[in-house]
């Protein structure tokens, strides 16, 4: 309650849950788990979840308080998604409650969680399937319109289901090539996984347990938590037939540094990676995270030096779209002009790193975003601008069961074909000469 509170107030989620759990005392992982599933269902579903509140009387503009809001779409979360009736909801909720001040009595709450909803009115029209898909899926409907208009309706609804519940946890094996002997190792910890073929070292837990973190094969930094959109990017920095082997790579958008990783795996000890971010709080969390699995090939320069660098890539800032099972609530904070002044970085980024490379060197220009004005416009505007770069097909020499994400030129990684998030890739080299 008090992360959604907050997000209510303005503050990202995720922030918002970690402050809630950093102060929370006596929670179990069990519990901690719980809380951070709730607080991210409750920005997911919002838009159904007022739907049924406005339906029993209780439209969020109705509440004075941020916290009686809150109680409202809690109290209509346990009863429609997680089956519960008011004998269970009543002990979490009634007062003196889980929050205060609050407006709201405990007959108010009651009624929200035992009396009759009707099904919503099927809508008619031209607009019928955008306003269907984004009522059932939380979606704003300016962001279904856009997204209507460049996939056929069987993909969307897939690809806006997949966004609209948690996501699964996905690692990657380390070293490069060793799923199957990491897949035996944690077999024999009792831990059930399962290979996730459409990437070569990707794999998934097949059950509820969360035994992985705990397991030997985990503690001597054999996995590592990733995407598997995001393993397909880090593949498509490899140059068409050739591996990192000993080339020097720069990330340099490398956040958190999970792609740096994955790229500091295919360089090998005689290879280089020079990461650098622009957020030096993200870049710190990339720093940590190298000094836990003994990299010794990634360093921080400042600036990343990119004349001499033989692959870059640019995982560019985005609108996320492509995250926003990880990420709901950030669904309700774009627009379209969001959408727009996105586009505009992400040009100038990619100009800006385009200038200072060698000839023959490689640029992936990777996003987390499912919007074409993001991926494929900027690409294409790019290469009319700069003649001197040519696009590079994306795939070429992947195993088949590698390019189920391969679309074209492009690597287009879409749930739920490909498990996890949506992301995009396309690779561009400068000609010599």
């Amino acid at each position: 309650m008090e992360t959604h509170i907050a997000v209510l107030k303005g503050e990202p989620l995720k922030a918002a849950l970690a402050t809630a759990l950093r102060e929370a005392e006596g929670l179990g992982g069990q519990e901690r788990r719980f809380v951070a599933l709730a607080a991210r269902e409750l920005s997911r579903h919002t838009r159904l979840l007022d739907l049924a509140a406005r339906q029993l009387g209780h439209s969020p503009g109705k509440h004075a308080l941020t916290e009686d809001q809150a109680l409202v779409r809690y109290t209509l979360w346990r009863r429609l998604f997680c089956g519960e009736g008011w004998a269970r909801i009543g002990p979490e909720v009634k007062l003196p409650g889980p929050v205060r001040p609050r407006t709201l009595h405990d007959a108010v709450l009651e009624g929200l969680a035992t009396k009759p909803l009707e099904e919503p009115a099927a809508p008619e029209g031209p607009e019928a399937v955008v306003e269907r898909l984004a009522t059932r899926y939380s979606f704003p409907g300016w962001l279904t319109q856009r997204l209507a208009q460049v996939y056929p309706e069987g993909t969307l609804a897939g690809l806006m289901a997949s966004l609209d519940e948690e996501p699964s946890l996905h690692f990657r094996a380390r070293p490069p090539g060793t799923r199957d002997a990491v897949l035996a190792a944690l077999a024999e910890e009792g831990v059930a996984v399962e290979a996730v073929t459409c990437a070569p070292d990707a794999l998934r837990v097949s059950d509820s347990s969360h035994r992985i973190f705990e397991s030997k094969t985990m503690k001597a930094r054999r996995l590592q938590v990733q995407d598997v959109g995001s393993q397909l990017i880090v593949l498509a920095c490899l140059p068409p037939g050739a591996s990192l082997t000993g080339l020097t790579v720069a990330d340099v958008c490398a956040g958190a540094g999970g792609k740096t990783l994955g790229l500091a795996d295919l360089v090998g000890a005689k290879g280089k990676v020079l990461a650098g971010d622009r957020s030096k709080r993200r870049l710190s969390d990339a720093r940590e995270r190298v000094r836990e699995f003994g990299l010794k090939q990634v360093t921080f320069p400042h600036p990343v030096p990119l004349e001499a660098v033989d692959v870059v890539l640019v995982d560019a800032p985005c609108s996320g779209t492509g995250s926003l099972a990880r990420e709901p609530d950030q669904k309700w904070k774009l627009s379209a002009k969001a959408i727009t002044e996105f586009q505009a970085t992400q040009s100038a980024l990619l100009a800006e790193v385009a200038a200072k490379v060698k000839p023959g060197a490689r640029i992936v220009y990777a996003t987390c975003s499912v919007l074409p004005e993001e991926n494929d416009a900027v690409v294409e505007g790019f290469l009319k601008k700069h003649p001197d770069f040519a696009l590079e097909p994306v795939g070429e020499g992947w195993a088949p069961e590698h390019q189920v994400g391969v679309d074209g030129p492009y690597l287009r990684a879409l749930p739920p074909r490909i498990p996890g998030g949506g992301f995009f890739a396309a690779r561009l080299v400068r000609k010599a000469g």
